[in-house]
């Protein structure tokens, strides 16, 4: 009896913490969801994806920089930082595409949220000079569904090197 329950409860973790596929409706979504983060609203500075995106309750945890809590604080370091227009330096962040992963979270059965992983690589451009390898990365999102949308409420970026 004990093997029984072992075994189906193990069954049901497995399940219910496993990955969608590539394919899948969720994965797709986020997905794109990732490129208008880091595409448009990283890479291009378009700060108005990045406010349509991020929850106001964000907390970003890196492990060089710190700990950036809440929506405006966010979109500040990005205004004063990366999207600076006066900073010489330029980032660009690039997903390695075959690392993306993504594991939905249910409540009762409904879907609430999605984990989303995956590894980036960045790379700098200073004035005319040739752009050139920065680090890479892993990276940990956790997306809240708020009121039928899609919003990023918690970013861990590790593993920097």
């Amino acid at each position: 009896m004990k093997l029984i329950v072992t075994y189906s409860l193990f069954f049901i973790f497995s399940f219910s913490f496993s990955q969608v596929e590539d394919n899948s409706e969720l994965f797709k979504t986020l997905k794109a969801k990732d490129s208008l983060l880091f595409d448009r609203a990283f890479n291009a500075c378009e700060s108005e994806y990045l406010e349509q995106l991020i929850s106001e309750d964000f907390e970003f945890y890196h492990d060089q920089g710190g700990i950036t809590v809440g929506k405006e604080s966010f979109l500040k370091v990005m205004k004063n930082g990366i999207c600076n227009p006066t900073n010489t330096t330029k980032s660009r962040r690039e997903l390695e595409t075959k690392s993306l992963k993504v594991f939905p979270l249910y409540n009762n059965g409904k879907l609430y949220g999605a984990i989303q992983m995956g590894t980036h690589r960045f790379f700098e451009k200073t004035g005319n000079s040739p752009e050139r390898a920065g680090s890479t990365a892993a990276f940990t999102h956790l997306w809240i569904l708020e009121n039928e949308a899609w919003k990023l409420s918690r970013v861990l970026s590790y593993n920097h090197h």
